[in-house]
């Protein structure tokens, strides 16, 4: 009997056949990326997240998959990427976090690993790090002022925005040079002695994501203000490395 965390495997192996029969000698390579490629999976909140790299993306070839892409869309998962090869190459300027996290964490389902084999520049993933946080801290700003003074919705929104500023967490550490575990309570550990911040807000919500922790008994406002402050201040980290001349 599969565990409750586990990944579908029934159904990636029945997506695969049907998008092989469909697309034919036009798809090189079928990548499972994510937490869905670690043990960090949680069926409640991870994606399964999947990188189809084929030879054509012309609308016609993509027409051919639409069958294959629409059931994995009535299995409740993401839509598939889709990208050429050439495609894949010329966004290293603008995908450094995510190509860096696929190359690091991916199972092979079908074809070719395309995702090994090239260089991410440091520079260009430290700008990508820096305007992420400024744009989801912005994004977490604005949807706070939606939901306040609804408790379920403040927590809905801490839960749905943890996976990825926790990411950026992992990044941050790349950006100062230190090893950036994946498991996401030792990254948020790691930076957080890197450079001084109060991680309890994160870790709070963590443990109420993982069933750890009852939130009923756990006053949102005091949580999201701990945690809103621990993004600001990585935030206003990576600001620094970037710009050390800087006295913002």
């Amino acid at each position: 009997m599969a565990p409750e965390n586990a990944v579908p495997e029934d159904k990636l192996n029945e997506f695969v056949t049907r998008l092989r029969e469909a697309a034919g000698a036009n798809l090189e390579s079928v990548i499972l990326f994510g937490s869905a490629a670690t043990e960090d999976f949680h069926p409640e909140f991870s994606n399964v997240n999947l990188f189809c790299v084929v030879r054509d993306s012309s609308f016609a070839a993509l027409q051919a998959v639409a069958s294959a892409v629409q059931w994995w869309d009535r299995q409740k998962q993401p839509p598939p990427l889709f990208m050429t090869r050439h495609e894949v190459e010329r966004s290293i300027d603008v995908f450094s976090i995510e190509l860096i996290d696929m190359q690091q964490h991916h199972r092979v389902l079908f074809g070719e690993d395309v995702l090994q084999g090239f260089e991410i520049p440091a520079n260009l993933h430290r700008v990508q790090v820096e305007y992420e946080l400024r744009e989801k801290l912005a994004l977490l700003r604005r949807h706070l002022l939606l939901a306040s003074g609804n408790d379920s919705r403040m927590w809905e929104l801490l839960t749905r925005s943890l996976s990825s500023f926790v990411t950026l967490f992992r990044h941050a550490l790349m950006v100062l040079d230190q090893p950036a575990p994946h498991r996401k309570r030792e990254a948020v550990h790691a930076l957080s002695q890197q450079i001084k911040f109060d991680p309890s807000g994160v870790l709070d919500v963590l443990d109420v994501r993982e069933r750890k922790a009852n939130r009923k008994k756990l006053d949102v406002k005091d949580v999201f203000s701990r945690y809103l402050a621990a993004v600001e201040q990585v935030m206003t980290a990576v600001d620094r490395m970037l710009h050390p001349g800087s006295r913002r």
